[in-house]
């Protein structure tokens, strides 16, 4: 049984920011600062299955691709990495690549790396706040600028680079061409209230992603019967014993908690590991509506727009 108040590692990356405010006060002596992890606190505890990440681009990320479970152990690795990102804040400019406009022979993908063509070749699309997108692995793609990203994953930090925008390192042509599903990525599954306080956001067989919205002081019991993280978006809570406002994460394993909101709710993504959403996830223990209006936490329309543009996708309402 564990609940635990996770440590943030900070990771200097060429393409990051300075400015990582409100989701953290670390400046870190002015140098870029591209990923935020979430560790659990003690240094010798095992590994979770899943990482929690936040990431800063000023620049363009690398256009890569992860390998997948069976690829991966072909390799000698444990697993592959499938992620996904939910969209914290975007300029009004930004762009994500998802997969590619056509698809390509390995030996035309081949090419297209070796003369730095895989660049025109990506299929770049604009992204908005609370944009999600799911990136299964051996899909090419690339974060563009002007984001900030929650990122839950495979724990798994195998990337190979198709193409870096001139940052000379390293470029993994053979592992990227046997990684990658190299053709238009698949769609996008809209997101889909289950509650008046859970909305599913991804259903992976690798993990669930979850956001959260708790009225104002209301009263709740997680039941995180397997590896759960919960990151603070909006407002705060009182998680156990353990106070948690924005940019903060709790770990949880096999363990029942209670959360209360606080004055202006919360606003939270749920991860955990297992394959379809859990039922008894989270029980509302004094009957508020978990959707209370509140300044902070805005509600959101029962619509979502796919990334990228076209028809609005209706989500199935539940109560």
């Amino acid at each position: 049984m564990t609940i635990e108040h996770a440590r943030m590692d900070i990771v200097h990356k060429p393409w990051g920011s300075t400015e990582l405010r409100p989701w953290s006060e670390n400046s870190n002596d002015g140098m870029a600062i591209g990923e935020i992890w979430f560790q659990r606190p003690h240094t010798d505890a095992a590994d979770p299955g899943l990482l929690l990440k936040l990431l800063f681009t000023k620049e363009p990320l690398s256009i890569q691709v992860h390998p997948d479970d069976a690829f991966a152990r072909s390799i000698g690795l444990d697993h592959g990495k499938t992620e996904a990102w939910y969209i914290l804040s975007a300029a009004d400019d930004a762009r994500i690549a998802l997969g590619l406009k056509r698809r390509l022979s390995s030996a035309e993908l081949r090419s297209a790396i070796d003369d730095g063509s895989i660049a025109e070749l990506v299929h770049w699309r604009p992204v908005s706040k609370d944009d999600v997108v799911l990136i299964p692995a051996g899909t090419i793609h690339a974060l563009g600028a002007g984001l900030v990203v929650a990122e839950i994953q495979q724990r798994s930090d195998t990337t190979f680079r198709l193409f870096d925008y001139g940052r000379h390192r390293e470029i993994h042509v053979d592992n990227a061409v046997a990684a990658a599903n190299a053709g238009p990525a698949r769609g996008q599954s809209a997101p889909r209230r289950m509650t008046d306080a859970r909305t599913l956001l991804v259903a992976d067989p690798h993990f669930i992603l979850e956001r959260i919205d708790l009225a104002p002081r209301s009263a709740w019991e997680l039941r995180a019967d397997r590896e759960t993280w919960l990151l603070v978006l909006d407002g705060h809570a009182r998680i156990g014993l353990m106070n948690a406002f924005v940019g903060e994460a709790i770990f949880l394993d096999s363990e029942r908690t209670h959360i209360k909101a606080g004055s202006l709710g919360l606003r939270g993504l749920l991860a955990y590991s297992a394959a379809a959403p859990c039922a008894g996830l989270l029980h509302n223990l004094d009957g508020l509506n978990a959707c209370e209006p509140s300044s902070r936490l805005p509600q959101q329309p029962v619509v979502h727009q796919a990334v990228g543009g076209g028809a609005p996708l209706s989500l199935e309402l539940r109560t």
